[in-house]
């Protein structure tokens, strides 16, 4: 099984799987808390990375160049559920 989280950002909605692709350590530094003081980018609990909400490409830390890896979902009646190719 593996953890997953869901952003939504600037109209769009994004999910990544909750695995920093330095070491593989969760992402949160609580549970839910992925972002950094000022709610732009995702932050690494453990590393202090920063990756983009939109694409999941970290720009600072130990795994800079790397990016999160991408969850496929899909939004029907409003409601999120991951995509087929995802399960």
């Amino acid at each position: 099984m593996r953890a997953i989280f869901v952003v939504r950002h600037g109209g769009r909605v994004v999910a990544y799987e909750n695995s920093c692709p330095h070491t593989g350590s969760p992402l949160d530094w609580r549970p839910g808390g992925f972002f950094d003081v000022a709610k732009e980018h995702i932050l690494c609990a453990t590393h202090g990375a920063l990756f983009r909400i939109e694409d999941g490409y970290c720009l600072s830390g130990p795994c800079a160049g790397q990016s999160l890896k991408p969850v496929a979902i899909r939004i029907e009646a409003g409601c999120i559920s991951l995509s087929p190719s995802a399960e």
